[in-house]
């Protein structure tokens, strides 16, 4: 039986200029293009047009923040480090708050709220629900203040925050929908990982976006 359109929402994952191609963003991932960003824009309006809620995540980070390589002293980007006991790759400044490359790229309207990450500098924060430190954002509320009961997951980058925020949503008592050709991965080995890793946890992977298939699923 589907499910009613009222419990299940949509995380729209970090299209922000830095992210992308489109912005000659500072962390670009390949493939993220002006036709990338049109087509989750479009494919966005069409799940909110079927009446979908639909959510975004936001990296907002302070200039100090733990994760810039500038910020540690005599490091390189993508260098790692050992932070709080656990590996820590180190960016470049990216997202930085109240700076047009921290800007999401799609219409605001599309959305019913939005949840900021990553605005503690002493943790990295890839998954829209928490930072890694286990400080929670606002994602869960949101959601739940919606009923919602099942999401569907796409942005930047799949094998980062996409990745991230679809199994804490899966921990957290979601059913996740990840939908693939609306996400872009900074690898590929890591992005076929984070995919195996994720159907792995029962989450439901779909090449492209099929309102049927997300109903019934």
């Amino acid at each position: 039986m589907a499910r009613k359109t009222e419990e299940i929402g949509v995380i729209v994952i970090d299209v922000q200029g830095d992210f992308t191609e489109l912005r000659n963003g500072s962390l670009a991932v390949g493939g993220t293009d002006e036709a990338y960003v049109n087509a989750v824009e479009e494919n966005t309006k069409k799940l909110k047009q079927a009446g979908f809620p639909i959510f975004a995540t936001q990296d907002w980070h302070p200039a100090n923040h733990v994760s810039f390589f500038t910020n540690h002293q005599g490091k390189k980007v993508f260098d790692v480090i050992k932070l709080h006991g656990k590996d820590q790759i180190l960016w470049p400044p990216h997202c930085v708050q109240n700076t047009p490359g921290a800007e999401i790229l799609l219409d605001k309207k599309l959305f019913k709220a939005v949840a900021k990450k990553g605005m503690d500098p002493r943790y990295d924060s890839y998954s829209g629900f928490q930072d890694d430190g286990g400080k929670k954002t606002d994602m869960n509320k949101l959601l739940k203040e919606d009923h919602i009961k099942k999401v569907i997951v796409y942005g930047i980058a799949t094998d980062y925050c996409v990745r991230a925020t679809a199994i804490d949503a899966s921990a957290t008592g979601y059913k996740v929908i990840f939908i693939k050709n609306l996400c872009r991965g900074v690898a590929p080995d890591t992005s076929q990982n984070a995919l195996e890793e994720m159907k792995a946890k029962g989450i439901v992977v779909l090449d492209d976006l099929d309102l049927e298939k997300i109903k019934t699923e």
